[in-house]
């Protein structure tokens, strides 16, 4: 392998960005990470020859490599301390080696906490010679630390694909401003019972690259369907939560269901969040504008205060409260593009899911808590479960915006038998 990869400060990252410029379309970084040293992981995922820089467990760094032959340990994956002498070449000499015999040894642990109190600086023309001569494959359809897509406008989508690749296919869309990773426990156990659950992380969001254009419901749905062209997915159990359950209607929409079998609204935005002189029920937009200033002002700090208290209901009396949760929130969130997250909040509140709902012609299961602080049921899933033809509403007494995580036994059980039936 020819690039030395090791703990990057600051500097070395802009240096780095500043090099990649011209193949962003290949290499992503996360903003607002600075990387220290004893914080980074390095891994080499060998399909499709990924070299990824992890921080607290998260992507923040993924290059595709050349493949190499002869030195990847036995099972093609692995890890390892890159040190300076290694950084200055195969001679140690202070010279750049040649991309093609440049190639550190992996070790057989699957990752490796770079530890070495000497800096590992990048060689910066392997760097570029790699990037020269590594594959344009776009798409990763097999199981690996980043699958992803690349759309058509060049945006990176990031997916997870687990379960056994030939179970019936079910489909997760995420609320904002989080990312799959808030499907996990409906994911494992859905695959445990031999389903194959795909969740993407939506533009902008999570893992995927974030796009200065393109963060609104229509280019959502056209993405979802590029994912799933690319991945040949069929008969789709489609499972969406608020934002997501927009992405999942305009979905619908948009491509229709030649590819889906069923779909499930949780917590959903449908029809329409806003209020309007049509949709006397919704929320005024006072609402969404105190969320976009609140936003500008300290995104962090309102991120915190949305997940402590209204999206769990952690602010109720008697609450249990989990203090997990809320920082598996605001750690996703956090990961969400500033644009692109402030972009989202126009587009779950304000767009208008009326005639998509009416073009369902699927199995349809609607699902609610009646104690949603976020999307209040009176004006989602009451009026969904009326405009989707013969949709099965289900009630969840007393139940939150995050039914995934207050309820998870109960919802798990009812998208089971969903799935079955």
């Amino acid at each position: 392998m020819g690039i030395n990869i090791g703990w990057l400060d600051t500097l070395e990252r802009e240096e780095l960005r500043a090099r990649v410029s011209g193949y962003l379309d290949k290499v992503h970084f996360a903003e607002g990470k600075t990387v220290k040293k004893g914080d980074v992981l390095f891994s080499i995922d060998p399909r499709p020859y990924q070299a990824i820089v992890l921080v607290g467990g998260i992507a923040v760094f993924r290059l595709p490599i050349a493949p190499i032959s002869g030195d990847r340990a036995a099972d093609g994956r692995g890890a390892r301390r890159i040190s300076r002498r290694e950084s200055k070449g195969a001679g140690g000499d202070g010279g750049h080696a040649d991309p093609q015999t440049h190639r550190p040894k992996v070790s057989n642990s699957s990752l490796d906490r770079i530890s070495s109190p000497e800096r590992a600086s990048p060689c910066l023309e392997c760097f570029d010679a790699e990037l020269r001569n590594s594959p344009e494959d776009t798409t990763t359809t097999h199981p690996s630390i980043m699958s992803t897509i690349t759309t058509k406008d060049g945006t990176t989508i990031y997916y997870k694909d687990w379960g056994p690749k030939d179970g019936p296919v079910v489909s997760f869309s995420h609320g904002w401003p989080l990312s799959a990773d808030a499907w996990e426990a409906q994911m494992f156990f859905l695959a445990s019972h031999g389903y194959r659950c795909i969740a993407h992380d939506r533009r902008g969001h999570g893992r995927s690259s974030q796009p200065w254009d393109g963060n609104e419901m229509d280019t959502y749905a056209d993405d979802l369907a590029e994912l799933f062209d690319a991945l040949d997915l069929k008969g789709v159990m489609m499972v969406g939560h608020s934002t997501g359950g927009g992405e999942v209607a305009r979905y619908i929409g948009r491509h229709g269901t030649k590819r889906v079998s069923k779909a499930v609204l949780m917590g959903a935005v449908p029809p329409l969040m806003v209020k309007t002189e049509a949709n006397p029920g919704g929320l005024p937009i006072d609402v969404f504008d105190g969320f976009r200033a609140a936003y500008l002002e300290d995104r962090a700090q309102f991120f915190l205060n949305v997940a402590s208290g209204p999206f769990f209901n952690f602010n109720r009396p008697g609450a249990k409260v989990s203090q997990g949760l809320i920082q598996s929130w605001w750690m996703q969130g956090m990961l969400c593009g500033h644009k692109n997250g402030y972009d989202c909040i126009k587009a779950f509140s304000e767009t208008d899911f009326t005639e998509d709902l009416k073009k369902f012609d699927v199995p349809t299961l609607i699902i609610h808590g009646d104690d949603d602080q976020i999307v209040p049921i009176g004006a989602s899933a009451m009026i969904s479960s009326k405009l989707v033809p013969n949709a099965t509403l289900k009630i969840y007494p007393g139940g939150s915006h995050s039914l995934g995580d207050t309820s998870k036994e109960e919802l798990n059980a009812d998208l089971l038998a969903f799935a079955k039936s």
